[in-house]
């Protein structure tokens, strides 16, 4: 019952002219086949009347033979012209269908536009830029709200920030290498004790050997005292 309302799709001029040259196609290729099979035949007669030693009438067989093979090349002819006129009406189709499709691209792009005013677009980009200028300056007039002593607070606080993220990003100390070289610093530290120690030992064994003379207490009498003289030689 739902398929009695089914609307038929309507047969254009096209659809005739395809289906009339697609019926000589198929009439022609037929007609070949025929014509193969006579000419075959033909052919044939002409043997056996050779060999019956009939020459007239083996040149008869040969002289039809000959006159189906042209007509066979004629419905060659003729079929290639049909292939041929088959393929451009194809070809037309697709041409027109793809005209169809640009012409309603086109369409569809003229009906959008034709819903976009000039006037419109052009107020509307005055319009955005009235805003930005308006966030602009209001931009302008937050940022004189800083003072001189505020703007080096910033860059202050920016300068440390940057040291600060600067130091994160160094590479960490080994602990493999940290604790040798505090090991080191331990190994260079004792041997420079025993060596103080060694002369704190000599000075005071030196300043035990060394004897200093008494000071006399009494001071010296100074009296008549004889002085020997040694004779001068003579």
């Amino acid at each position: 019952m739902g398929n009695i309302f089914v609307k038929k799709p309507k047969i254009t001029d096209v659809d005739r002219a395809i289906l009339s040259l697609k019926t000589q196609r198929r009439k022609l290729g037929q007609y070949q086949q025929q014509l193969e099979i006579v000419i075959e035949a033909e052919k044939q007669a002409a043997k056996d009347l050779i060999r019956e030693k009939r020459k007239d009438r083996a040149l008869l067989a040969l002289k039809k033979k000959k006159a189906q093979e042209e007509l066979l090349k004629q419905v060659d002819a003729w079929l290639i012209n049909v292939e041929q006129q088959l393929a451009d009406i194809e070809l037309t189709s697709k041409q027109k269908a793809v005209y169809e499709s640009l012409k309603a691209g086109n369409n569809a792009i003229k009906a959008i536009q034709s819903e976009i005013n000039l006037d419109d677009v052009h107020k509307l980009m005055e319009d955005s830029a009235e805003a930005k200028a308006y966030q602009d300056e209001i931009n302008a007039i937050l940022g004189e709200r800083l003072s001189a002593e505020d703007e080096e607070d910033v860059l202050a606080e920016f300068e440390n920030l940057e040291t600060e993220i600067t130091l994160q990003t160094l590479p960490a100390v080994p602990a493999i290498v940290a604790q040798e070289a505090n090991t080191g610093i331990e190994r260079y530290d004792q041997s420079e004790k025993p060596e103080a120690n060694a002369l704190e030992e000599a000075e005071v064994i030196e300043e035990e050997c060394l004897e200093l003379p008494d000071v006399p207490i009494k001071a010296p009498v100074v009296g008549h005292t004889k002085v020997l003289e040694e004779p001068l030689p003579a």
